[in-house]
């Protein structure tokens, strides 16, 4: 059986891991440039269930998602030697004004009947949590089971794995169609005119997941730009992620803090705005002053895939296409869950 996954990012290439451990022994990956060149390796790598969750269906999920990581650490560590910085570093999520504190008190409460691990705390208390923080503050709803790993890590991980575990990756290999034979999928066609027979092929491109032509219109995903920022902090302050003023601080713990992030819908515009690293460095300022100090590292952007219903995971309405794509802020959260459930979908398929 030959399964072709579009896409090397970290959802490609988890994807095809946990298809060569499901068995399938020809899976090849396409990837038009490097793997984890486009979001992947631009995400803040925040696995923020609680805090992200929008309803209680959504939360059970990013849960289970969340939970699923502390052992892919390991497995990863232990078969490629690549710490993808794994830390339950907890999050704290402040309240600046009398209804940020009744939001977030409601979302703690919540949380505690879900029998999650949430309270909230006074200003003193959060900032017994995190010095750093703003005097200017309220409260904070304090979420201590959320935690983070650094995305480039995890994707130099998968990249080696999938290596030994007899994965193909193609590095620019650009799919300029599906090969379609009715109302099936029979493979790819490649920039050059060449065309892979595939038994599955796995959509798995994010925010350029409805370009490939012969995707149906009903699998729209569009692009939603994310610009972040990362600073350098010498010494270290900062030891929690903070959320506040629709915006986020993440320390790694060695004194990079990546900040952010913008939702602009611009297409693929790759530009980095004044306006908008402007904007993420002064909320970062005013969730942690200390920040102001710190030294300007770089600026990026992303592209987050966003699908209006949510992710698009497992078969698809065309025969030997299957999904990857859709997450939109929470793909790497959700990258062992959905590739578990895509490389499942593919194997039961085949049966």
């Amino acid at each position: 059986m030959r399964v072709v996954v579009i896409g090397g990012g970290v959802m490609g290439c988890a994807t095809a891991l946990e298809l060569a451990r499901r068995g399938v022994r020809d899976v090849v990956v396409l990837e038009r440039a490097v793997p984890g060149a486009e979001a992947s390796s631009a995400a803040a790598g925040m696995l923020a269930a609680q805090v992200e969750s929008h309803d209680d269906g959504e939360r059970a999920r990013y849960v289970l998602a969340r939970a699923a990581y502390a052992s892919w650490a390991e497995e990863l560590r232990a078969e490629t030697g690549i710490d993808i910085g794994y830390r339950r570093s907890g999050v704290l999520e402040i309240a600046a004004s009398a209804e940020d504190e009744e939001r977030l008190r409601a979302r703690v409460r919540s949380n505690e009947a879900a029998g999650l691990a949430a309270s909230w705390v006074d200003a003193a208390g959060a900032r017994a949590l995190e010095p750093a923080l703003t005097s200017d503050l309220r409260g904070a709803a304090w979420f201590p089971d959320e935690a983070q790993i650094d995305p480039p890590q995890l994707l130099r991980a998968l990249v080696a794995a999938v290596a030994r575990s007899g994965v193909v990756v193609r590095s620019g290999s650009t799919v300029s169609a599906l090969a379609l034979e009715g109302e099936a999928c029979r493979g790819v066609i490649v920039d050059g005119g060449e065309e892979l027979a595939a038994d599955a092929v796995v959509l798995a491109a994010g925010s350029w997941s409805s370009l490939v032509p012969g995707v149906p219109r009903s699998l729209a995903v569009r692009p939603v730009r994310g610009q972040l920022v990362l600073l350098e902090e010498r010494p270290p302050r900062l030891r929690r992620i903070v959320f506040g003023g629709g915006g986020y601080v993440v320390p790694r713990g060695d004194g990079r803090v990546v900040c952010g992030s913008t939702m602009e819908d611009v297409g693929h515009r790759r530009e980095v705005t004044a306006a908008g690293v402007q904007g993420i460095l002064a909320n970062a300022i005013r969730i942690a002053p200390a920040l102001g100090a710190a030294e300007l590292s770089r600026a990026w952007c992303n592209f987050r895939p966003h699908a209006a219903g949510g992710p698009l995971v497992g078969a698809s309405s065309v025969r030997g296409l299957f999904l990857a794509t859709g997450h939109h802020r929470n793909g790497i959260l959700l990258a062992k869950v959905t590739a578990e459930a895509a490389a499942a979908a593919v194997v039961t398929a085949s049966a």
